[in-house]
């Protein structure tokens, strides 16, 4: 037991060398925030990174969580296209929840793990900035900028930047509801992540849906277009693959794909000889 355990330590150590002081930048979403023991198991991960130098920002959802509060109010959700209607009272509703109560919730976590934890929203120094994405979804923003500033001021501080995905427009006041993907991807490009890494309820990419035994492991980018066209990759996975696409295409030179499900998936992708989920590399 402690030959193996000795073992995992010294795999781990040419993997700290390699990321120290890289940022990895992490979107940890409502569905693998399932458990709270799986939760904890993931925040207790990232403070060990941030431990041994390797910079962590953390870009998190929380769908499950607003429909929750949406049902507590008595407000029915609705979608169109898979994307979330929201209008003003929504729109106040996902603000609370994710700036207030899984941001806070989060912050919270790293520091009773011996970690420091910065919460920040897409609206805190114009972080994020977005346009209104289509009328049909209501406050539903497009991503237009990103002021990487507030991150890399938080970063070189200790701290752990931890994102809610809103948004401010270009009007006074205006705000709008963000995909969280796509904002982890735009933030990785913006602070220069050496991965982005999207945590999810799917083991990653399968040549078959139905057997996790055809995991892709690897995706290059000249590749994706025909995963696509051969159902390899459809509904909710094409938008999150194209997520990782564009960011490897502007210059973050791995994503990955993986299934927050699985305890310590995080530590087992960065500092293992195994890795798990779908890596997509230029």
């Amino acid at each position: 037991m402690q030959a193996n355990q000795a073992h995992i330590l010294s795999e781990a150590l040419p993997y700290i060398r390699q990321y120290h002081g890289k940022t990895i930048v992490v979107k940890y979403g409502g569905n693998a925030m399932q458990t709270d023991t799986l939760c904890r198991t993931v925040i207790s991960d990232i403070v060990l990174l941030s431990l041994v130098g390797i910079r962590v920002v953390v870009v998190h959802g929380g769908g499950p969580e607003i429909n929750d509060m949406l049902t507590k109010v008595g407000k029915e959700s609705k979608f169109v296209n898979g994307l979330r209607y929201t209008d003003e009272e929504t729109m106040e509703i996902v603000q609370m929840v994710l700036s207030g109560r899984v941001g806070k919730q989060l912050t919270q976590l790293i520091s009773e793990f011996g970690g420091r934890a910065l919460g920040l929203s897409g609206v805190d120094g114009r972080l994020i900035e977005a346009k209104q994405l289509d009328p049909a979804l209501g406050l539903v923003g497009e991503i237009t900028a990103i002021n990487p500033e507030p991150v890399k001021m938080a970063l070189e501080s200790g701290y752990t930047p931890v994102i809610s995905t809103i948004a401010c427009g270009s009007e006074p006041g205006q705000i709008f509801n963000i995909n969280a993907d796509s904002a982890a991807a735009q933030l990785a490009i913006a602070v220069g992540a050496e991965k982005l890494i999207l945590l999810t309820d799917v083991k990653g990419l399968l040549q078959d849906p139905k057997d996790e035994s055809t995991l892709i492991s690897t995706a290059h980018l000249p590749e994706i277009p025909q995963l696509i066209k051969s159902g390899i990759i459809s509904g909710g996975m094409i938008p999150k693959v194209d997520c990782c696409v564009d960011a490897v295409r502007r210059g973050v030179p791995r994503a990955h794909i993986l299934d927050g499900r699985m305890m310590h998936s995080i530590l087992i992708e960065l500092l293992s000889n195994q890795g798990i989920g779908t890596m997509i590399m230029p």
